[in-house]
This record gives structure tokens, sequence and C-alpha cells, in this order.
């Protein structure tokens, strides 16, 4: 039996993938510590160049303190040589979510008792539904590093809901790279449908989505969440700039005038968003633009970072703006 302690950094996804790796050692038998331990598991960001260096330096951190160290998630499958020099017990896991979590509990081993429930820590649960995107905005690495979007089957989502909800999880959260791209054909879902159906699992209190791209705002999904009463009324839709003209440098697929019409026709929500400052495109009027957008978008609470090139990107080698402007 070995002790292990799980830590992630970056977003809600890269939570439930050390949630998924949390669970596994769990099943196997062994044994959760607080700190210190046989084996550390660092789920990795990579988003920003920020990101990376944290996650090296927390895998550093870990391996002065355990045994073994896994390197998994985003960081460790951006390139052979970010996480080069690290001590030799240190082992960086390249593949995918599911693959990772086979590679390290196959590593580590598995014994005679085992635990089958791993509740997690809080009232709320996220909960993945989706995975990977097949879009190719200029900045995002997350194609990359995450694949093709793909989804769950919506029978496993809504059983993996009704498992958190009697383990006593009262809120959930749907998490995804790219949410609204969620579909289950076979079985007739759509990302409405998956929440209305959610929404209704006994035991549930609160429901919200993490993320969701304007494009995929929709009058069903809309009208989805208003009807499903365990909804709440939040949603956070990413902006990243509020000129046109570096949307279209950025690849992405709306305008200015297409958010403020969609985010105005949501009221009764209270709104959040993601903003890039200092993409190549961005000059002094444009990001002036951005901040009037952001006003009449009526947005309650504003996440900005300074852009930030990523490798293998199509603005890779392209940063102009000093740092001190994008301060």
């Amino acid at each position: 039996m070995a002790s292990f302690t799980i830590g992630f950094l970056g977003c809600k996804v890269s939570q439930t993938d050390a949630q998924a790796l949390r669970e596994r050692l769990l099943r196997d038998g062994h044994t959760e510590a607080v700190r210190g331990g046989d084996v550390a598991v660092v789920n990795t960001c990579c988003v920003t160049n920020e990101g990376l260096a944290k996650s090296r330096r927390a895998a550093s951190r870990a391996a002065r303190s355990h045994a073994r160290v896994y390197v998994t998630g985003c960081g460790a499958r951006l390139s052979q040589t970010a996480f080069a020099g690290l001590p030799e017990n240190v082992t960086v896991v390249r593949g995918q979510i599911e693959d990772a979590v086979e590679s390290v509990a196959g590593d580590v081993g598995a014994i005679g008792c085992v635990q089958v429930d791993a509740r997690l820590d809080r009232i709320r649960a996220f909960v993945k539904i989706q995975d990977g995107c097949s879009l190719a905005c200029a900045f995002c690495v997350f194609p990359r590093v995450r694949g093709a979007t793909r989804s769950r089957s919506a029978a496993a989502v809504l059983a993996e809901i009704r498992r958190r909800a009697a383990q006593g999880h009262r809120e959930i959260v749907l998490t995804g790279v790219n949410l609204g791209c969620f579909r289950d054909r076979p079985a007739g879902y759509t990302l409405a449908r998956l929440v209305r159906e959610a929404g209704m699992i006994d035991g549930v209190e609160r429901l919200r989505l993490s993320s969701i791209e304007i494009n995929h705002v929709t009058d069903d999904l809309i009208a989805a969440l208003r009807e499903t009463p365990t909804v709440g009324p939040h949603l956070h839709v990413p902006l990243q700039s509020g000129d046109d003209e570096v949307l279209r440098a950025m690849r992405r697929r709306y305008t200015v005038e297409r958010y403020l019409r969609t985010v105005g026709a949501l009221e009764d929500f209270n709104l959040t968003a993601d903003v890039i400052v200092g993409f190549p495109d961005e000059d002094d009027a444009a990001f002036e633009r951005t901040v009037e957008t952001v006003l009449a978008a009526r947005l309650t609470k504003l996440h900005v970072f300074p852009y930030s090139p990523r490798p293998g990107t199509r603005t890779a080698d392209d940063d102009p703006v000093p740092p001190a402007v994008k301060k």
C-alpha cells in the first residue's frame, strides 16, 4: 500500500482529471496523505508561461517530499523538454487523462484491499462531460495538448451525477474544455437536454455550467437553463477581446455585435468573462473598445490574462506588446 498526494494547477477540467487519478488510486487500495508520502501526482497546466512555470515548481517541490512523482496533464503533453532537468524520481506521463490514469495506477500497483467509493472534499462537485477542442484559435494550445473534441455518453454523465449526489454533493458543475460541443448523438442528447435531466436528479440542489462559448449559447440552451429550477442563473462566457479586428486575428468565431446581442438576452443571469490583453494585434484603441464592450455586456466579474505565446500555435513567435504595457 502506498501513501499519495494529488495536486492540480489550472482550470476545472484539470481538477476533474486530478480527481480521476485520486479515485483510481483509492480504488486500488492506496491511502491519501495530507502532505508528503510515497507518491505524488501533479496535474499540470500550460495555458500560459506562468501556469507552466508554476507546474514545474510544484513538481520540483513534490520531488523533495515524495519517493515518486508523476507529472500529468496539459503541461506534460506540451513538449519533451517542459520538465527536463527535474530530479530522477520525477516521471512525466504524456498521455491523455484516460491513458495517464492507467499508466500511473499500473506503475504504483494495486493491492487487495480496495475502497470502492471516493467522495470529493466539498459540497460542490465538478463533472466533466466533454474534453478536447477541434477549433483553432490563434493563441490556444488546448487542441495540441488535449486533442480533438470528444464527449462522454449522457448515460455516463448522469450516472456520475447520481453518484455525486448520493455522496452528499449538493451542487454540480458541468465542465469541459469546450462545453458547448457536448453531443451524444446515438442517445439524442444535446447540452440543453443534458441540463434538463441533470437538474432533475434527486439530491441535486444547484446545477451550473463552468464556461461556455458565446456561439453555443442557443435559444434551446437558454430555455433549458431558465426552465430547470435547480440551475443557478450564472454563465461564464469568454469574451477575449471587445474589438472585431482583434477577434478576427484571434480566429474567434463571433463579432462584438454578436456577443452583445446574445448576452443582452440574458438579463436575468449573472455574467462573467475572460479577456486577453496585449494580443499581437491589439493597440490602445482596440483596448479601449474592449473596455467599452465589457461595460456594455454588464459583466460582474472579469478574468484578465496577459497574452502569453504558446508553442505550436499560430502566434507562437509573435509577442510585440511589452509586458509593462500588458500590465
